[in-house]
């Protein structure tokens, strides 16, 4: 019986003992060969359009010494939206579901930027700080305010993931754990619901991507 209804996220397959739940972040990579070396396709054509879209949109929002860095964001893009979509799969494990797993990608891109910023453009960064035209009066605490939300911007890209993740898996599983005891006509209308729900998720998948790498390229210009 299942006794935390967060259970359904904990990791549980295993090889003589060895963890395989976390292999399916890197499952992805299996469907890139494909991509660059068979013969041109729709479905390689519609993601090299994607990736050139990204990275026009990225490169408008990095300054010009930034550039460079749209494929940094670019990859984050793909590997979270590889990471959302195969764990919408039966029995795939969701790494994207995790805090260990969004950390892993926020807090290191957090921490590179910071300390390039600080060290390379120290008085940009204390004049980020004060916000134009703030009151003398008030400086101390917009500075305080600003350092607090710069300090939880990893945090919250972390948390923002992962919970539009667990909140869809979530219902889909409540959804489903009702199937064996509902009536063939309402369980027609729940098969529906799911279906829709799913429709829904996968939608939510990407746009999460999306605004993952977005974010990430914003807190990036911010750094000239």
């Amino acid at each position: 019986m299942m006794t935390n209804l967060f259970s359904i996220f904990d990791p549980s397959s295993s090889f003589f003992n060895l963890s395989m739940n976390w292999m399916s972040t890197i499952l992805g990579l299996l469907f890139m060969p494909f991509l660059y070396w068979a013969s041109p396709s729709r479905w390689s054509l519609l993601w090299s359009k994607i990736i050139f879209t990204l990275h026009k949109e990225f490169k408008a929002l990095l300054s010009s010494s930034h550039i460079g860095s749209t494929i940094l964001f670019i990859s984050i893009f793909s590997l979270i939206v590889f990471n959302n979509s195969l764990g919408l799969l039966p029995y795939v494990f969701t790494s994207s579901s995790h805090m260990v797993m969004t950390l892993s990608l926020s807090l290191p891109l957090w921490i590179t930027l910071m300390t390039f910023g600080w060290i390379n453009h120290t008085q940009h960064m204390f004049a980020h700080l004060v916000p134009q035209g703030t009151p003398a009066a008030l400086m101390p605490f917009m500075v305080l305010i600003e350092t607090i939300s710069n300090i939880i911007r990893p945090g919250t890209l972390a948390i923002r993931l992962a919970a539009n993740m667990i909140a869809g898996h979530l219902l889909l599983t409540l959804l489903g754990g009702t199937g064996p005891s509902l009536s063939l006509s309402i369980l027609t209308i729940l098969i529906f619901s799911q279906i829709l729900l799913l429709i829904l998720e996968s939608a939510v998948a990407i746009i999460q991507s999306y605004v993952f790498a977005v974010l990430s390229t914003l807190y990036t210009s911010e750094i000239n």
